[in-house]
C-alpha cells in the first residue's frame, strides 16, 4: 500500500464527515463533469463517480496510479490522468475522450504547497481570466489561506490573493476540517471553500492596470496606499481621486474594497499618460 509523500504534500482525508460536506458543497448533478486534481486513494473519488456523468482524475504519484487503476480502473465514467495538473494541457489529452472533455466543475483535495498556482490555473488571473471558467469549484485546502480567500476588506486575512480572486470568483466558506481529520495530520489546520466563477458585475477599462494596482497597492501592507502608488501616480493627484471616491486619502489597500479597486483603476486609466 502506497505511503504518503512529503514531496507531494501528500496528506489523505480520512473523516466521512468532510468528505460529505465537500461533496454535497458541489451541488452534483448526473449530468455534471468533475476534475479532481490529487485523487490520492480514491476516497473522494468514489462518491464523485456514483453522482455525476464523468470524473477526470488527475494523479501526480505514480504508485497511486496504480492503485486507482487498481481500485477504479474498470468505472466507465472514470479517466486517470497521471501528471502534473499545473503543466498538463487537458484539452489536448482529453481530445480523445469525447466523454470526458470540458469539465463543468472542479473537486479536489489540492496539495497545498502548490495552491497559488492551482488557483490561477482554475481561475486565470485578472488581467487574463479563464476564458473556459467553471461552473463551480469546490476545494479543501490551509485554513490560513482559505481565511485569506474569503476575507472581507479592513479585515486582518485581507490582501492582494482576496482581491484577486474575489475579482473572478464568489468565495464561500464551507467548513472546518481540523488536522486530525488526515493521515498523515498537517502541522495546519484545514477548510473547505466554495468558488463560483463569475465576470464581475463592475466593467473594468483596463485590467491590466487593475492588476498592477493591485500588486502594488499590497506590496507593503503597512504603508498608506498613496505610498504603494506613487511609481503610478503623483500622490496629490491620488488623494484628489480618492476624495472624489469617497475613499479615506490615509487608506490602506486593504481598507478598499473590490468596487473600489475597480472604481480606481477606472479613473486612473481616464489620466492622459
Amino acid at each position: 500500500m502506497p505511503q504518503p509523500r512529503k514531496q507531494f504534500g501528500q496528506h489523505w482525508l480520512r473523516s466521512d464527515k468532510a468528505l460529505q460536506k465537500i461533496v454535497i458543497a458541489a451541488e452534483l448533478v448526473e449530468g455534471d463533469r468533475v476534475l479532481e486534481i490529487g485523487p490520492g486513494k480514491g476516497v473522494l473519488t468514489r462518491p464523485l463517480l456514483d453522482k455525476t456523468s464523468a470524473v477526470v482524475a488527475v494523479e501526480i504519484d505514480r504508485d497511486l496510479c496504480k492503485l486507482l487503476v487498481e481500485k477504479l480502473g474498470g468505472v466507465s465514467n472514470f479517466l486517470l490522468l497521471q501528471g502534473d495538473i499545473l503543466s498538463l494541457d487537458l484539452d489536448t489529452m482529453l481530445a480523445g475522450f469525447p466523454n470526458f472533455q470540458q469539465p463543468n466543475k472542479v473537486v479536489a483535495n489540492i496539495p497545498y504547497n502548490i495552491t497559488g498556482p492551482i488557483l490561477e490555473k482554475l481561475l486565470g488571473a485578472i488581467a487574463t481570466p479563464n476564458p473556459h471558467p467553471y461552473d463551480l469549484i469546490v476545494l479543501l485546502l490551509q485554513k490560513e489561506v482559505a481565511l485569506r480567500l474569503c476575507a472581507r476588506p479592513s479585515s486582518r486575512n485581507y490582501g492582494a490573493l482576496s482581491v484577486r480572486v474575489q475579482y473572478l470568483a464568489e468565495c464561500e466558506w464551507i467548513c472546518d476540517v481540523p488536522a486530525q481529520a488526515f493521515y498523515p495530520p498537517p502541522r495546519v489546520d484545514s477548510a473547505v471553500v466554495r468558488l463560483r466563477p463569475r465576470q464581475f458585475h463592475l466593467p473594468v477599462t483596463d485590467v491590466r492596470k487593475l492588476e498592477t494596482l493591485v500588486k502594488l497597492g499590497f506590496a507593503t501592507k503597512r504603508k498608506m496606499l498613496r505610498n504603494n502608488l506613487m511609481s503610478v501616480v503623483e500622490r496629490d493627484r491620488l488623494n484628489q481621486l480618492l476624495e472624489q471616491l469617497e475613499i479615506n486619502p490615509q487608506a490602506r489597500a486593504e481598507d478598499l474594497s473590490i468596487e473600489n479597486w475597480v472604481a480606481l483603476s477606472n479613473r486612473l486609466a481616464e489620466v492622459k499618460d
